[in-house]
């Protein structure tokens, strides 16, 4: 009985795997390519024009503007003047004027020289006494120092819709000196200041400076800070 059983499984195996062979044998699988090839000439037919020739290329008609290059000047030297006023301590607020000279080290850092006068007018001991402690020359407060200045916000400020000036905040400090009352006075100065260029060749200043020394001008030692405002104007070359 068992042997009978063992000659069906047999006989049922031999027989499924007759019938994929002869699937394969009549070409069933290569029917399944042939169609895919034929699908793909189809499309690649498709393609094709009326006279057999490929697709053209479309390329955009992109038109041209022409674009203006600002000529920025490469000089590094500003030379100008300013003029404003001079807080002198004691000696109350008067009319001060200058030079200066600028060198851009890079975008960011800059050295500056200043050399500027002022004539200091009477305290109010001379005032009420009739007593002057200075002479005509030693009234007049002379300085000169060298900074190293900071573009802090480097920018543009615009006028209306079409006028764009490039600006930029600064703030500077340096040593210098001061002659004052018949002495000379070595003195720090800090201060920062706002510049805007109109054109690449010239740039307007607005700053304000403090400058301080040590002094026993009125019997009293102690340190005198003598503020300053002033516009300027300098150009590059």
């Amino acid at each position: 009985m068992e042997s009978r059983i063992r000659v069906l499984l047999l006989i049922l195996i031999a027989s499924l795997s007759g019938c994929a062979s002869t699937r394969h044998l009549f070409g069933h699988g290569h029917s399944q390519n042939v169609s895919q090839s034929s699908d793909a000439q189809s499309v690649q037919s498709e393609q094709q024009d009326v006279n057999g020739t490929p697709p053209r290329v479309i390329e955009p008609q992109v038109e041209r503007r022409q674009i203006k290059v600002p000529k920025i000047r490469s000089q590094n030297f500003e030379l100008g003047g300013y003029l404003g006023t001079l807080n002198i301590e004691d000696f109350g607020a008067h009319e001060v004027y200058g030079i200066q000279a600028g060198y851009h080290i890079t975008e960011d850092f800059f050295f500056q020289a200043e050399a500027g006068r002022s004539k200091a007018g009477y305290t109010s001991f001379e005032v009420l006494s009739g007593i002057q402690l200075l002479t005509t020359d030693e009234r007049w407060f002379k300085y000169y120092d060298l900074s190293l200045g900071y573009n802090l916000l480097p920018g543009e400020i615009f006028l209306g819709r079409n006028t764009a000036m490039i600006s930029s905040m600064y703030i500077l400090a340096g040593i210098g000196g001061t002659q004052f009352g018949g002495d000379q006075k070595f003195t720090v100065n800090f201060g920062a200041g706002y510049k805007v260029l109109p054109a690449d060749w010239v740039a307007v200043h607005v700053a304000v400076e403090d400058r301080v020394y040590n002094t026993d001008l009125l019997g009293v030692n102690k340190l005198a800070s003598n503020l300053e405002a002033h516009i300027g104007l300098t150009f590059f070359f």
